[in-house]
């Protein structure tokens, strides 16, 4: 299992998916952390300046392009067209309070983490 998680600085989950400067890539077996990487962020709408505040009528295969090979996304915060997508695709998506990347992803494996869907941005 695959999990990838938006940061700015490979220890913070980032409170905004589409912002943030890359992705921590967890690979998972059983309740054991196997790789962990960081891919810089090159592929979402805002990282390549397409975003104006009032405009979201933008496809999301970048996204998943990029972070395709991954079963579950865990973030801070994300547009709802995004994590409805996400859904879509069949992937897991946490939107969590947690804030450390390495908690999350140990609360992940234990299914001990939370999961607000409900924090999502409506656009």
């Amino acid at each position: 299992m695959k999990i990838a998680i938006p940061s700015n600085d490979q220890t913070t989950v980032s409170r905004h998916f589409g912002r943030t400067t890359g992705f921590m890539i967890f690979e998972i077996e059983g309740d054991k952390i196997i790789t962990k990487e960081y891919k810089s962020n090159t592929f979402t709408g805002h990282s390549k300046g397409l975003h104006h505040e009032k405009e979201h009528n933008h496809s999301h295969s970048g996204i998943f392009n990029a972070l395709g090979d991954c079963d579950t996304v865990i973030a801070g915060g994300m547009g709802r067209r995004l994590y409805d997508d996400f859904e879509q695709k069949g992937m897991n998506v946490f939107v969590t309070s947690e804030s450390n990347i390495d908690q999350a992803v140990e609360l992940f494996i234990k299914n001990e983490l939370d999961n607000n869907s409900d924090k999502t941005c409506n656009h």
